[in-house]
């Protein structure tokens, strides 16, 4: 996947395009991603020992990884992922700017 845990991505299609998050979890198997805010859904819970009232719950649904885009950390710009070895190590990088995106 071009996008990991804690990178700060922009919504390219769907409901919520336009809006920025960053990635709360990634699900690699099934190429979806949690993006904080984004995608929000209604939740109904049953009451239980923890939540005596029960209710309904607004929480973020997995959005699929094709519809995000990482933000280039020197323009804050959208930008497409590549990949350079540097010393032995395979790191990703913003095509925009050639700065890296991997800390």
């Amino acid at each position: 996947m071009h996008v990991k845990k804690g990178d700060k991505v922009v919504v390219i299609s769907g409901k919520d395009k336009g809006k920025q998050g960053v990635i709360l979890e990634a699900y690699p198997k099934k190429n979806r991603v949690l993006v904080e805010g984004v995608n929000i859904v209604k939740k109904h819970s049953k009451p239980s020992q923890a939540n005596p009232q029960g209710g309904i719950n607004s929480q973020e649904a997995a959005i699929h990884v094709s519809n995000v885009m990482p933000l280039d950390p020197k323009s804050g710009n959208p930008t497409r992922v590549g990949y350079k070895v540097v010393d032995g190590k395979k790191v990703r990088v913003a095509i925009k700017s050639g700065e890296s995106l991997d800390k």
